[in-house]
């Protein structure tokens, strides 16, 4: 089965990404690694500004460590010749695309010489619409840190460590041209200790995602073709759905005396293999 990987520079995912790569590197055709700061989302200032009114100061944190501090090393790996997901596909001799938009002419150039069966999309922050993914035969599936139908949207587990008690598990699903709306294929419920902040949640539950898909991958390859999967319920427009939080969304949970970010999240960006 040949796959085309698609996924976000992280520090909540890049330890998963990599050792996922790593043991299918021999079924990957394409890795996509998505422009965060790309034009049609107003660049680094706009997204900056937009957060700011959206979910206030309290936000930037958990941005700048998750994203901002490992794109800025992953920049530098990569000049430097010591980036870890770049290596790897070089080593293995897979083709890493830099994605600005994944529905653009470039995308659909690089998805119909690379000639996936599956388009696997493992913490990518842009939606994939109907005709993308018709370019691979079995479609695309999508590594979600939640239980959906739960918390669908960018940040789960913001989400979820609001609520009391605070329910993690992480979800594989079908992907279809809606957010987190595809039919499950796979999902696990994951116990976390008390304390954990959102940030960490969301690196364990990557990880926990890298193996619940193993066996899915070796099941589809086996397969006569995709599974249809358990729709999600509640079905169609009214699934739930969780954006970024508000700024009183926010204050509130710190209230209760849960972070979204701490000391040792900002230590494991520092050491994430990106790049």
């Amino acid at each position: 089965m040949r796959i085309a990987l698609l996924t976000l520079e992280s520090a909540l995912s890049a330890g998963a990404v990599l050792r996922l790569a790593g043991a299918q590197a021999g079924r990957l055709v394409l890795i996509g690694r998505s422009l965060p700061y790309r034009a049609a989302t107003g660049g680094m200032a706009g997204q900056m500004a937009a957060h700011w009114r959206r979910s206030g100061p309290r936000f930037l944190p958990y941005l700048l460590v998750n994203y901002g501090l490992p794109q800025a090393l992953g920049d530098l790996r990569r000049a430097l010749g010591a980036g870890a997901l770049s290596r790897l596909a070089r080593r293995h001799g897979i083709p890493l695309l830099a994605v600005e938009d994944v529905n653009g002419p470039a995308m659909a150039a690089a998805l119909r010489a690379a000639r996936p069966d599956l388009i696997l999309s493992f913490h990518f922050d842009q939606i994939l619409r109907a005709e993308t993914l018709a370019l691979a035969p079995l479609g695309g599936i999508n590594v979600h840190p939640s239980l959906l139908p739960r918390h669908r949207g960018p940040v789960p587990t913001i989400w979820a460590l609001g609520e009391a008690p605070p329910a993690f598990g992480v979800t594989v699903h079908r992907m279809v041209p809606r957010i987190d709306a595809g039919a499950i294929l796979a999902q696990q419920a994951v116990a976390l200790p008390p304390g954990t902040t959102a940030s960490t949640a969301a690196r364990l539950l990557h990880e926990a995602g890298a193996t619940l898909l193993g066996p899915l991958l070796a099941a589809l390859e086996a397969g006569p073709g995709m599974p249809g999967g358990v729709p999600q319920e509640p079905a169609g427009p009214d699934a739930p759905y969780c954006p970024f939080p508000s700024a009183g969304a926010l204050r509130k949970m710190a209230r209760q005396g849960q972070r979204t970010v701490g000391w040792g999240d900002l230590r494991a960006a520092l050491v994430a293999p990106v790049g």
